[in-house]
């Protein structure tokens, strides 16, 4: 997929942006300073340092090999971003990706959250996966309320998985349908840059 490919993100949102593909190069120090926030001051990730710019260019190559990662921008700053990546490393998991999406905190309740979903479910349906899913720490309403309005549902808790900040933490786990109603075998996933 070409990253200079951009979608409008008005949509009637407080903040009207631009979402195009991340590259390594060009985000990957952006959507770490973003991530540094969740890690340093919250339970939201499980991570205990901050990784590096390089750790996240290899993050980025490593996703967008296999799966979206997208950023919006607002007055050419990359305020959010949303990406896919593999559930779980067995083959038969290949039809699954799992979801997250990350805001800058000047951000929050912008509706950047749910147009960065949108984008995503829609190229993740056309890759041809069939299920998403996203694991959250408990208790994060605002992240809840998104992946409920974006009609993700609750299948279950991991009860006290993990240790951050002196105390043990649940985690959710939602999933949204992508391809309902299709009881056939599937096609493979395609790559990223096949499923325009």
């Amino acid at each position: 997929m070409s990253s200079e490919k951009t979608i409008p993100a008005g949509d009637g949102l407080a903040t009207p942006g631009t979402i195009r593909d991340a590259t390594a190069e060009r985000d990957a120090e952006a959507c770490r300073d973003i991530y540094a926030l969740y890690v340093r001051d919250t339970a939201v990730s499980f991570e205990e340092a901050i990784p590096s710019v390089e750790e996240f260019e290899g993050r980025i190559r490593k996703t967008t090999a296999t799966h979206p990662w997208i950023v919006m921008e607002v007055g050419g700053k990359v305020v959010g971003y949303a990406y896919a990546s593999q559930h779980r490393p067995r083959a038969a998991y290949r039809w699954t990706a799992e979801v997250t999406v990350y805001i800058d905190s000047h951000y929050h309740r912008a509706g950047i959250g749910r147009r960065l979903y949108t984008e995503l479910l829609v190229r993740l349906r056309r890759q041809g996966f069939r299920l998403a899913v996203a694991g959250i720490t408990l208790p994060n309403p605002g992240s809840v309320g998104l992946h409920v309005a974006m009609g993700f549902e609750p299948v279950g808790v991991y009860n006290r998985i993990g240790w951050k900040f002196g105390a043990w933490h649940d985690v959710g786990w939602w999933q949204l349908d992508l391809q309902p109603g299709r009881n056939t075998p599937p096609r493979e996933p395609l790559p990223p840059d096949e499923s325009i």
